[in-house]
């Protein structure tokens, strides 16, 4: 802003009017502007307001409050130290040492001594007016300077860069607060060069630091990117630019400069190199693929049929597995049914031939009879074993004392023409097996291959572990093999596959009832295992038992305890739906002593039991509508816990979740068999019903 004439006018404080207007009229007839002030007030308020200069009398302010003239004065800008004349009589501040504490506290003061002459007065007024002149000019740089720096600040904010300056050959920095926050700092902390130096990434140290001498050797542009390293452990990229400012001398005073993060073009970069580097090799991944394409093809299309014949594998053994559980169900049902009919007959033929008379015929007639219920219960229990529904009693066994216990009844049962060997190993687990089950099994697998070698040859049984994991057949865990081994006439595909299907057999007609593998299969999936089976035409068959291995050590065995006989005759509870069954199981009963009352539901004898009836055992079927015999026996023992509980079953259907811990009696039974129960139960007393419960798997 250009100084007017307002900014370079004379004010003028005197005693009187008479002084002021001489004093003015002096100072405008030299060309200058002047103001008369009435009073201190008045002069203050001119000076505040823009002035070039003030001419005082010094008897108008000795006793005067300057304290305002002082602020005023002290808070002039830094371009700014405002002249003042201060007229005086009586000697300068030489001789006046009032006029002198006037000189000090107002500062730029040049004192004329009264009575002056007039070219001295306008002499002090003219190189007043040029002083204030050039503190104007000098202010108008300054702003010119402030706008400058201002618009450099907004240029480097819209670029988003730091301005840094290098001062040497001292290494004293300077940054800026954006420069610092490029190098993770905040603006208000101090930045050193060493630092700075501290802060760039180890593999980048001595490029950057040669690129910095090259440029204080020659003064050539410093131009460098390089990582730096966050007080928090992040990676920044820099972008840093500078020149040289030389002294009159030529030498290199300092290094000027800026400074942009760069980390998201960098990073950017990085990327894409590693983009087109991957193009890169999917193109020769392609140009490789492009070039074997038809071997590929050709490849996959072997894979995909492969896939699809897995698949139709897959598909077609779950097929074969749901066919083999609805048969398995059907059949089930189907023993079971026979089971209770069997039961009726066997029953009332036990009696029948007890009251026979002395007749060989009709006992022959009897007995024959027998004879075929008993085949029909084998029957029954080979069906139920294939429907994996019979009563097993699993316990540990040692499969190789087990077999070799077998082997003088195998080589009995194979004939002369056979030869038995043994593979079984030492330290083998137990297994988890049903002894007599397991016999039978094995017993049966060794007659089949028996009869597949006609002419006679070698059948070798074997032991081994199996730790199964990806069998779809079995689940995750350890297992033992046995295997029966034959070099006989071998099956073909078709007749493998159906193997073990009920009633289904390779033998001639007679020979055979189809019933065999079934009954072998449905015990080890019963068990928890399977059974395999490998085989080809004139290569013999290679059968598999896979058999769980036992958490527990093996029984071992010992005589059976001794049945204690009951002399007594005891009231007895019976409970059946089936009339048949209960008919001929009530004469049983009371043709043995035992006084007997008869339920035929659940219901019906939860009341017997509820009631003040006075009874020594209760002996229930298990399969009862609206109430099993399972859930009855827990009722029971709920409501007379000592009380022995018989439970009458032809397969193993319970429920999911529960352990059975009941006395049982296998249907169909004889006379004797039942006979042999109740002695047991009865002459054990409470002590068996204490230990008769039912309690939840775990």
């Amino acid at each position: 802003m250009r100084p007017g004439p307002s900014s370079e006018r004379a004010v003028i404080l005197a005693v009187g009017p008479r002084d002021a207007a001489k004093t003015a009229h002096l100072i405008k007839d030299a060309g200058y502007h002047a103001n008369i002030c009435s009073d201190l007030t008045e002069l203050e308020r001119e000076i505040e307001g823009g002035a070039g200069l003030a001419i005082i009398a010094d008897e108008a302010i000795i006793n005067a409050d300057l304290q305002r003239l002082r602020r005023w004065l002290n808070a002039q800008p830094s371009w700014s130290d405002f002249p003042i004349v201060l007229m005086s009589e009586g000697g300068g501040s030489e001789r006046n040492p009032e006029v002198a504490r006037l000189g000090r506290e107002l500062g730029n003061v040049t004192f004329i001594e009264r009575p002056f002459h007039p070219t001295t007065l306008v002499s002090l007024v003219a190189s007043a007016v040029r002083g204030r002149r050039r503190q104007y000019q000098t202010r108008a740089i300054l702003e010119d300077l402030t706008e400058s720096e201002g618009l450099l600040q907004t240029a480097l904010n819209a670029g988003h860069l730091g301005a840094l300056e290098l001062h040497v050959p001292e290494f004293e920095l300077e940054a800026s607060a954006t420069c610092k926050r490029f190098f993770g700092r905040n603006a208000s902390e101090p930045f050193t060069y060493q630092e700075l130096q501290d802060a760039v990434h180890p593999d980048d140290r001595a490029r950057r630091s040669e690129v910095v001498e090259n440029t204080l050797q020659t003064g050539a542009d410093y131009r460098i990117e390089y990582r730096n390293i966050w007080p928090d452990g992040s990676q920044h990229w820099l972008d840093v630019r500078a020149r040289a400012v030389r002294r009159p001398d030529g030498s290199i005073k300092s290094l000027v400069g800026v400074c942009s993060d760069i980390t998201a073009r960098k990073t950017a970069e990085i990327e894409r190199e590693a983009l087109l580097a991957q193009l890169a090799a999917e193109r020769t991944a392609l140009a490789e693929l492009t070039a074997t394409l038809e071997q590929r093809v050709e490849q996959r299309t072997a894979d995909l049929m492969k896939e699809v014949a897995a698949r139709e594998k897959a598909q077609e053994q779950l097929r074969h597995a749901q066919k083999m559980e609805a048969i398995g169900q059907l059949t089930g049902g189907v023993a079971h049914d026979f089971n209770n009919l069997l039961m009726a007959v066997v029953g009332n033929l036990d009696l029948l031939r007890k009251r026979l008379p002395d007749d060989p015929r009709l006992r022959r007639l009897v007995e024959g009879a027998l004879q075929g219920a008993e085949r029909g219960a084998s029957l029954t229990q080979r069906l139920l074993a294939f429907a994996r529904q019979q009563d097993l009693r699993a316990v540990p066994v040692d499969l190789g004392a087990l077999v070799r216990d077998m082997s003088n009844l195998l080589e009995r049962s194979l004939g002369p023409r056979i030869i038995l060997r043994l593979a079984i190993p030492d330290g083998l687990p137990p297994a988890c097996v049903d002894t007599n089950q397991l016999e039978l099994a094995i017993l049966n697998l060794a007659i089949n291959a028996r009869d597949a070698m006609p002419d006679g040859g070698v059948i070798e049984i074997t032991l081994s572990a199996l730790q199964a994991k990806n069998d779809p057949s079995l689940q995750p865990g350890d297992y033992l093999k046995l295997s029966v081994v034959d070099a006989g006439t071998g099956m073909a595909p078709d007749v493998l596959k159906r193997a073990v299907e009920p009633f289904f057999s390779s033998k001639p007609l007679g020979k055979g009832t189809g019933l065999g593998l079934s009954m072998v299969h449905g015990l080890a999936v019963q068990l928890g295992g399977a059974l395999q089976l490998a085989s080809a035409v004139g290569s013999g068959t290679t059968a598999t038992l896979v058999l769980p291995v036992a958490t527990a050590a093996a029984e071992s065995g010992g005589p059976a305890p001794a049945t204690q006989k009951v002399k007594r005759s005891a009231m007895i509870l019976f409970v059946d739906d089936d009339p048949l069954i209960a008919m001929s199981t009530i004469e049983m009963l009371e043709d043995l002593g035992h006084r007997v009352i008869g339920a035929s539901s659940g219901a019906q004898a939860l009341d017997i039991l509820r009631s003040n009836q006075p009874l020594d055992l209760m002996m229930t079927d298990h399969v009862m509508p609206g109430m099993t015999g399972l859930e009855l026996a827990a009722a029971a023992l709920k409501v007379r816990p000592q009380l022995p509980v018989l439970l009458a079953t032809g397969y193993a259907e319970l429920p999911d979740g529960v352990q059975v811990d009941l006395p049982r009696l296998a249907k169909p039974y004889h006379q004797d068999q039942l006979r042999e129960r109740l002695d047991q139960l009865l002459g054990q007393g409470a002590d068996l019903a204490a230990d008769a419960v039912l309690t939840p798997s775990p």
